[in-house]
C-alpha cells in the first residue's frame, strides 16, 4: 500500500487538475443534503429561540449543548459552501425533500449529517456517487460519514476526475402487486402500524403458512449490525435464562446481493404457523407476502415509517435484493488521511465481517 495523503479544503484543487490532464468531468453539479438540528427543530417547535430555551432550562436539561451542536453544524455548512470548486454549480436541499428529489446522472450528492441521513440519501440517489460528510467528529462517530469537512475536496476531486473507489451498498426492494417500489438501505419492515398482529401469508423457498406476528424484518448487509442484531440479542437472552444454546448474530458483506428476513414473535393458533421464522433471500429466492389485515397494514424502510406503503387486504408484496447498489466514497479505498476529533476513534468503513451460518438459517 502506498502512502497515505491528505487533502487540504481548497477551491482550486479540482480545477488545476482538470487542467493539468486536459479533460473535463463527467459531473456538472454537487447536491448538498442537509438536515435540521435539534436547534432548528425545537425553534420550529416553539416558534422562538428564547421560547424554547425556557421550555428545556425549564425541563433541567442544559440548552447550551443545543447552542453548541447548531453552531458547529453552521460552521460546516458554511466552509463547505465557501471552499468547494466553483467549477462545479451547487445545489442545497434539507432531507424532507429528497424522497421527491430528481437525482441527476451529472450529480455527485454530499450528505451532511449523521448515518441516517446517508442511509435515507442512498435510497432516492441511483448510481450516483455519495459522499458521507461528518459535521461534527466531537459528537458524530457515524460510519457512514468518513469523511471530514477539511477532505471534502479531496473526495469531490477524486469523484470527478473518475478516480474514486467506491464501495457498493447493496439495497432491499419490495415491489407491490399494484405497482408500487421501495427500496431499504439497512432493513424493510413488513407488519402492522401499532402494536397490534399484523396478520398475512407468508411464502418462502416453495413453502407457505399464514403468520400472525409482531410483523418482519428483512435486513440487508450494511443493517445486519442493526435491528438484526436485536434479534440475536433477544434470542441469547431467552436462551440464557431457559439454560439452552444460541447462535451468535449474523453479518454479512454489505455488497453481497443477499438479503436477511426474520419473523418477530409469531404466535401459534388453530390459524396460524411457525415453521418458516428466518431465511436467507437472494437474487434467486425471494420472499412473497399477502396482506390478510383489512387496515394499518404498513411497510417501511430504514424506521421512516412516513415514507410507507399501505399493506391491507389483497395487497402482495415481493422482496429480493435490488439491482441497484448505492455507491460510497470510502476514504480507505482512496488512501486518504482522515482528520480526527482527540480521543475519537477513526469510523470503520464497511468493516469485513465473517458470516456465522447457523442452524437457524438453512437453504
Amino acid at each position: 500500500m502506498g502512502a497515505q495523503r491528505s487533502c487540504p479544503l481548497r477551491k482550486d484543487n479540482l480545477r488545476a487538475r482538470r487542467i493539468s490532464e486536459g479533460r473535463n468531468s463527467m459531473y456538472e453539479k454537487i447536491v448538498f443534503v442537509t438536515r435540521k438540528t435539534r436547534l432548528q427543530e425545537l425553534i420550529e417547535r416553539f416558534n422562538t429561540k428564547a421560547q424554547a430555551r425556557f421550555y428545556i432550562e425549564h425541563s433541567g436539561a442544559n440548552f447550551s449543548e443545543y447552542e453548541e451542536e447548531d453552531a458547529e453544524y453552521q460552521r460546516a455548512l458554511d466552509r463547505i459552501s465557501t471552499a468547494i470548486d466553483s467549477t462545479l454549480n451547487t445545489q442545497f436541499i434539507d432531507r424532507k425533500f429528497v424522497p421527491n428529489f430528481v437525482f441527476s446522472a451529472k450529480d455527485i450528492v454530499v450528505a451532511l449529517g449523521q448515518d441516517g441521513l446517508v442511509a435515507n440519501v442512498a435510497k432516492y440517489a441511483g448510481a450516483q456517487p455519495i459522499i458521507g460528510v461528518n459535521p461534527d467528529p466531537k459528537r458524530i462517530d457515524g460510519v457512514l460519514v468518513p469523511v471530514p469537512v477539511a477532505q471534502l475536496s479531496c473526495a469531490v476531486d477524486a469523484i470527478a476526475t473518475d478516480k474514486a473507489q467506491m464501495s457498493l451498498v447493496t439495497l432491499a426492494e419490495v415491489k407491490t402487486n399494484d405497482g408500487q417500489r421501495l427500496l431499504a438501505f439497512n432493513d424493510l419492515f413488513i407488519g402492522a402500524q401499532t402494536h397490534i398482529s399484523a396478520r398475512y401469508q407468508l411464502t418462502y423457498s416453495s413453502k407457505s403458512e399464514e403468520q400472525s406476528s409482531s410483523g418482519i424484518i428483512v435486513s440487508t448487509g450494511a443493517g445486519s449490525t442493526g435491528w438484526l442484531s436485536s434479534m440475536f440479542n433477544m434470542m441469547a437472552g431467552l436462551a440464557a435464562f431457559s439454560g439452552s444454546s444460541s447462535s451468535a448474530p449474523i453479518e454479512m458483506q454489505w455488497g453481497t446481493p443477499e438479503l436477511i428476513f426474520v419473523v418477530r414473535e409469531p404466535f401459534a393458533s388453530k390459524h396460524s404457523q411457525t415453521g418458516i421464522v428466518a431465511g436467507y433471500i437472494d437474487t434467486a429466492k425471494s420472499l412473497r407476502i399477502e396482506s390478510r389485515m383489512p387496515s394499518a397494514g404498513t411497510i417501511f424502510s430504514d424506521g421512516v415509517e412516513s415514507d410507507f406503503i399501505s399493506f391491507t387486504s389483497g395487497m402482495i408484496a415481493t422482496i429480493r435484493p435490488a439491482a441497484e447498489q448505492a455507491r460510497l466514497y470510502n476514504p480507505a479505498k482512496n488512501n486518504i488521511t482522515l482528520a480526527k476529533a482527540q480521543g475519537t476513534p477513526s469510523p470503520a468503513f464497511l468493516p469485513p465481517v465473517t458470516r456465522d451460518k447457523s442452524n437457524l438459517f438453512k437453504r
